[in-house]
């Protein structure tokens, strides 16, 4: 829905938009990732909700101009919630043939396209294998077309600053990226700040990239190169002091919560591994609030380290993608064998093996349920975007320490990279995180049980009368010696499953977050998935179809109202990136037929394509 203002008879027309969705796409050494967060920035300053999707190439070092090299950053930002990144871009920005072949199918009929015209040489054209010019041979037709001579204007603004010529062509992205702020009506303030700040000390740098911007600006409002520009007005959020977070640092935060809360120090040990290096980083710069992070040499020896920092009474944590996950699956078993709160964290990515490291999938699902030898059950939970990263490792790590367990949180590289607003919480709003360490030597015994929660004592090493074995062979109950006995080993593996089972009683009833309390189509979802199927339903129930969306949290152990809930509708629909993991464990465990929609492309699901499915179940019926 739109309407139209014209304003001044100098002045392009103005049409005001609910919403819009923008891609910038180029080779990774054009700058895409850090043109779309400048982007961001400047959109979150006006007030708008945004969602983001950067997009980066899975090789580390693909060669420049080809398809596998093109990296990318989408953002839909609108006057009202945004729940994805969007499915289809109004503008695409390309900044040279590759990015225009890989980009061009994605755009929505009738889009506009802004292109680098300077990258479009025969040699430009060999590395993306186009056989012709896609400028010429009718590729763009049906599109609102711009081609631009980026780098010779870039050149032209900046011959008298003096820089290399290599160095003033890496500004080309901040003309792009002016034009796009003058096409959306975008502040310049934001980015000239953050180049101020970005090159501190390098004013010929500052200079450059401040006057490529502004000149961006200047060529719109000179040429008169579009005739209309669009104005999306501020969302009306809630209350409240909010920033732009992603996923990792939502997850950084909350972690860092979690430790002052519970009192404890907060010790990370991990490896890099993409999509998860990024919590490192993050949480690397708080040494002051008491948090230590190592980097292993690999990812047993993080987990082990985490492991080790659990047992001496910090709060434990290590990070990893689904590759690592399979490397510290010995280790996992060892902490839930000595009961110690430890929580993973798995940033998920398109596998097997090394797969598509850059790209997002849910595909460790029942990795991280069922892939450990022997019986060792872990309470799993999910994040749902970027800003619900923060409540989701505030609640692992609560849980952990609760149960006295191993907390196993997903994450994926869409929620990872992709970012929204979040609105700060209030300190004193977070709840107070419980966790008792033992002191008294009096009546010890380390296998001891709460009787509530069968978590057994935290006895710290040093603690006179406190010692017990540590390791992995069967516990005693109670004395926590090594035994053999069977019937002793049955009663501990029940007493570990039910201590996770146990959880159901402590966390919320699942609850259908818009709907109908039954009959019609429930979409079931978890992780990720949340931002298409919330905009899909939405849209599906515009159209007047009996639908409903119910997201999972707690997926280990599930919610104890699930079962019950689930009957009471015709059909269950269940949207995952992969093959149908959840479909397959909600057959299992609750005999209820599934309608399993997948997809494993490397890519998040579109809500159009969860709308055109609920649109045929709703038919089928």
């Amino acid at each position: 829905m739109t309407s139209e203002t014209t304003a001044s008879k100098t002045d392009p027309q103005v049409k005001k938009l609910d919403r819009a969705v923008i891609r910038f796409a180029g080779d990774s050494g054009d700058g895409m990732q850090l043109t779309g967060n400048q982007f961001t920035s400047a959109t979150a300053a006006v007030g708008n909700d945004l969602a983001t999707m950067p997009d980066f190439p899975a090789e580390i070092r693909a060669p420049a101009g080809t398809l596998p090299g093109v990296s990318g950053f989408q953002i839909q930002f609108a006057s009202e919630s945004v729940f994805t990144p969007g499915d289809r871009p109004d503008v695409l920005v390309a900044m040279n043939p590759a990015a225009l072949m890989a980009n061009i199918g994605d755009l929505s009929p009738g889009g506009t396209v802004i292109v680098n015209a300077d990258s479009f040489k025969e040699t430009d054209l060999k590395k993306a294998g186009c056989t012709t010019n896609p400028l010429e041979d009718g590729t763009l037709d049906g599109y609102r077309r711009f081609d631009v001579e980026l780098t010779r204007l870039t050149r032209a603004a900046l011959k008298e600053v003096g820089l290399p010529t290599r160095a003033v062509d890496r500004c080309k992205n901040f003309f792009a990226l002016g034009m796009t702020y003058y096409l959306y009506r975008r502040p310049l303030d934001v980015t000239l700040s953050w180049i101020e700040k970005k090159f501190a000390g390098k004013d010929d740098l500052i200079e450059a990239n401040q006057l490529a911007l502004k000149a961006g600006v200047a060529f719109c409002e000179a040429t008169e190169v579009f005739d209309q520009v669009y104005e999306v007005p501020a969302a009306k959020l809630d209350p409240g002091t909010y920033r732009n977070i992603s996923g990792n640092q939502a997850l950084a935060l909350g972690f860092l919560a979690a430790s002052q809360k519970s009192g404890l120090r907060l010790f990370q040990g991990s490896y890099p591994i993409t999509p998860a290096t990024d919590l490192l980083h993050e949480l690397s710069v708080f040494k002051h609030l008491g948090v230590t992070t190592f980097q292993a040499e690999d990812e047993i020896a993080a987990i082990g380290a985490a492991i080790g920092a659990a047992f001496a009474g910090s709060l434990a944590l290590t990070s990893t993608s689904g590759p690592g996950v399979a490397l510290k699956a010995e280790f996992l078993t060892l902490a839930v064998m000595v009961e110690l709160p430890l929580v993973l964290v798995d940033i998920q990515r398109a596998g097997p093996s090394t797969g598509m490291p850059t790209k997002t999938e849910q595909g460790d699902l029942l990795q991280v349920l069922f892939g450990r030898f022997g019986e060792a059950p872990c309470i799993v939970l999910s994040a749902r975007s970027p800003a619900d990263c923060f409540d989701a490792a505030f609640e692992a790590c609560r849980l952990s320490l609760r149960s006295m367990t191993p907390v196993i949180l997903l994450s994926d590289g869409f929620i990872a990279n992709g970012t929204e607003p979040w609105r700060l919480p209030e300190v004193g709003d977070l709840p107070e995180i419980p966790c008792e360490v033992r002191k008294s030597a009096t009546d010890f015994e380390p296998y001891s049980r709460n009787p509530e929660t069968l978590a057994r004592p935290w006895a710290l090493p040093g603690t006179p009368g406190l010692e017990h074995r540590l390791g992995g062979l069967e516990k005693s109950a109670g004395s926590g010696n090594v035994s053999y006995d069977p019937l002793n080993h049955e009663r501990m593996v029940r007493l570990r499953a039910d201590k996770v089972q146990r959880v159901a009683d402590d966390i919320p009833a699942a609850e259908v977050e818009q709907g109908n309390d039954d009959g019609g189509v429930l979409v079931l979802g978890w992780g990720s998935t949340y931002g298409a199927i919330t905009s899909a339903v939405r849209r599906a129930r515009v159209e007047g179809l009996r639908v409903s969306h119910l997201h999972l949290r707690y997926l280990n152990p599930l919610p104890a109202n699930l079962g019950d809930l689930l009957q009471r509708y015709d059909k269950v629909m269940i949207p995952e990136n992969n093959l149908g993991q959840l479909a397959l464990l909600i057959q299992g465990r609750f005999l209820k037929k599934v309608e399993s929609v997948t997809k494993v492309q490397g890519l998040p699901f579109m809500a159009s394509e969860i709308l055109t499915r609920i649109r045929e179940l709703a038919e089928a019926k």
